[in-house]
């Protein structure tokens, strides 16, 4: 005898002797290839093979060769001033933050007066 669990019931129920298919294992369908995840034309390809114009050039090679220069600049302040305004936020951002917990802290810790 062959056994299935009910969807319904949640409980082992008698099944018709079929070919082995465990339940949530479907049949091998193809699927359909993706499409392009790095590069998204601005306009549909054609059937007639028409070319194809994308958003921007390649910016890759020229941001290489910035992030590989051996200047003694650290990898996180090499575009310049606004790379470096958003380092100073952050990292005063998270000193003061640091400070408001040690006060908080501080506070909690203070018995209550009443």
């Amino acid at each position: 005898m062959y056994y299935r669990l009910n969807g319904m019931t949640g409980r082992l129920a008698g099944a018709p002797p079929t070919a082995y298919c465990p339940q949530g294992l479907k049949p091998a369908v193809p699927a359909d290839p993706l499409l392009m995840t790095f590069v998204s034309p601005t306009k549909l390809v054609s059937e007639a093979g028409s070319t194809v114009e994308y958003l921007g050039a390649n910016k890759v090679p020229d941001l290489q060769k910035l992030f590989q220069k051996p200047d003694g600049i650290p990898i996180h302040l090499k575009r310049g001033l606004m790379d470096k305004m958003l380092y100073r936020t952050t990292m005063g951002l998270t000193v003061g933050g640091a400070l408001y917990c040690l006060v908080a802290l501080y506070m909690a810790a203070q018995p209550n007066k009443p």
